[in-house]
């Protein structure tokens, strides 16, 4: 099977996948505004996740959903100026699925030579991020924890599939969705066997509704 031929079926299950889903839901679930958080609006508190899946590998509960993220330009937009902040809604977002125990994480292009491990790369990303940051609001580091995935080396940089198949193994038998702003990706990413969602289309959603990701928990693998 060639790959352009299994990006296409993958895309479709992943729409058809959305397509069920949201069919079982009324527009107030998947609507809903998130509830208040008691941290304020520019915490990047993790909150405790009961009821999470425990990871093999390091034994830590593990929230279930886990939606990964691209950054640039889905979560966070870079002006023309350098500066950096939310997109809209970004922020409200990532809250939303803190405060239902729905854990996310990023899988991002950054040099290979930031650093030798997930963590180094992961540091001198949030450093780069955060020297030219212009939100009132924090960037929500802390909500993503281990959870940011970027390429070792430049053979699995993005679109190759590498980073995907990682995320999916890092988050064992979860049911996994991706959202970033490239039909590439997330056609890439439903192949694997995500549910993707691609960000900032009009006319929809700006991201996949929180009422959608929750439906997850019960949908049958």
């Amino acid at each position: 099977m060639n790959r352009s031929t299994s990006i296409g079926r993958g895309r479709r299950a992943g729409l058809a996948l959305g397509a069920a889903l949201a069919s079982t839901v009324l527009c107030t679930a998947t609507s809903a505004a998130a509830p208040a958080d008691p941290a304020g609006p520019g915490s990047t508190r993790t909150d405790a996740r009961p009821g999470g899946q425990t990871d093999g590998s390091t034994g830590a509960a593990r929230a279930c959903p886990v939606v990964w993220f691209d950054l640039g330009e889905t979560l966070v937009h870079t002006a023309a100026d350098g500066g950096i902040g939310y997109q809209p809604g970004a922020a409200s977002y990532l809250r939303s699925l803190r405060l239902r125990h729905i854990g996310i994480g990023l899988i991002t292009n950054v040099p290979p030579s930031w650093g030798a491990t997930d963590a180094e790369r992961a540091a001198r990303l949030k450093k780069e991020v955060d020297s030219a940051w212009r939100d009132s609001v924090p960037f929500a580091w802390d909500d993503f924890g281990d959870r940011v995935l970027t390429p070792r080396t430049d053979a699995e940089r993005k679109p190759a599939p590498a980073l995907w198949q990682r995320a999916k193994a890092d988050s064992g038998r979860c049911r996994l969705v991706y959202q970033a702003e490239t039909a590439e990706e997330v056609g890439v990413a439903g192949s694997l066997g995500y549910l993707p969602y691609q960000v900032g289309r009009p006319h929809r959603p700006a991201f996949l509704p929180v009422g959608l990701v929750e439906l997850l928990r019960q949908w049958p693998r």
